[in-house]
Parts: C-alpha cells; structure tokens; sequence
C-alpha cells in the first residue's frame, strides 16, 4: 500500500464501510440471518429509520440481501450475500486490533 495515488476501489469501500453502524450491521449479519428487530436490538441507539436505510444501501451494493416469507405475520430475513460473507476476515482484523489495543470502558 502507498500514498502516491487514491485508490479508487478502497475509496468505495470505506464510503460503504464507514457509514455510521454499517459494521456493526454486518457483524450481526455474520453469524446467521436476522429479522429487522433482531439487528435492532444488537445495536444500541441505533434508530429503526436508520437501521432500514442502511440496510437499504447494503442491499443495493449487493452486500446483504433480504428475503420475505409470505407469513401470516409475513417474515422479513436479512442475510450476508457472498460479498457481505467476505466481509468476516475484515471483522475478524478489526477484532483482533481491538483486543490488542483497545481498553475495555469501566463500568460505573
């Protein structure tokens, strides 16, 4: 890697990447497909408006996708396409540098 010149495809991928709980969405995602209300309920403050927005722009960007069961209630899954699924070996770096270098907050 080096400075001389932006590289485009990284461009995209942190424009992607580094919105605001897009991350910590595909973490959720990595273990098995999950309801809007699941994911919901992993990310603290993060706003259902938000949350479908976000998931709206990984859909289209081809990283997760969204199955509906045609329910009574109708069920809406969400999952990690094969793009979203390589994702894992980022998480798993960025988890490895955080047990390295990161103190963990005390509680009050």
């Amino acid at each position: 890697m080096n400075c001389d010149s932006p590289c485009p495809r990284y461009e995209n991928a942190m424009r992607v990447l580094g919105k605001k709980w897009t991350c910590l969405i595909l973490r959720c995602l990595l273990s098995e497909p999950r309801r809007f209300t699941e994911i919901s309920g992993y990310i603290d403050g993060l706003s259902d408006r938000l949350l479908s927005q976000r998931l709206q722009e990984l859909e289209e960007e081809g990283i997760v996708q969204r199955q509906v069961y045609a329910r009574r209630p109708v069920v809406v899954e969400y999952s990690l396409t094969p793009k979203g699924l390589a994702f894992r070996m980022v998480a798993e770096a960025i988890q490895a540098w955080a047990d390295e270098w990161d103190e963990v907050p005390a509680t009050v």
